[in-house]
């Protein structure tokens, strides 16, 4: 059962590693999905700056409505958006000293050295359960939080498809 555990425990370090890996690589999809739209704003400045120049280059963008205007580009590019109300609350840990009930969890009848063996190792099973409790929400969490920064990605990216569309 201990073995049972401790493999447990491990495929839950390793998941909890992929994870914090793939979170890493989602915050720099999102900072170069930012520095994009960024240069395509500069870019836009550029070009209006050359058609007051000297009026050969017209922006047909121009002509169509401003999407920036647009609520759905306002909620995807809006700044800090991770801010706002907390919904996950710090949790209890369960600690290594956490004790079972009152006076161990077998029943003692004999009151030898194995009984006091299998209350240690009841004891033991018992808080790797929780640490693996543990480790099952904070994966919970961070998924979560994943998958809102995937949302704000994928709002992020359907505006590029928006822009040269009121081009044409």
């Amino acid at each position: 059962m201990l073995a049972l555990c401790e493999e447990s425990k491990e495929a839950g370090i390793k998941t909890l590693v992929m994870l914090d890996d793939q979170g890493e690589q989602l915050e720099r999809c999102e900072g170069a999905l930012d520095t994009i739209n960024t240069d395509m704003k500069e870019a836009e400045e550029h070009l209006k700056g050359m058609e007051k120049c000297c009026g050969l280059c017209v922006l047909p963008w121009n002509k169509a409505d401003d999407f920036e205007k647009n609520s759905e580009y306002a909620k995807a590019w809006k700044k800090d958006d991770d801010g706002g109300v907390i919904s996950d609350q710090p949790r209890i840990t369960v600690g290594d000293s956490s004790m079972g009930p009152q006076g161990g969890y077998v029943t003692r009848i004999t009151n030898d050295a194995r009984e006091d063996e299998m209350d240690e190792n009841i004891q033991q099973v018992s808080t790797m359960v929780g640490n693996l409790r543990n480790m099952a929400i904070d994966m919970s969490t961070e998924v979560s939080n994943q998958n809102r920064q995937l949302d704000r990605i994928h709002d992020k990216v359907g505006h590029f498809d928006v822009i040269p569309v009121g081009c044409n």
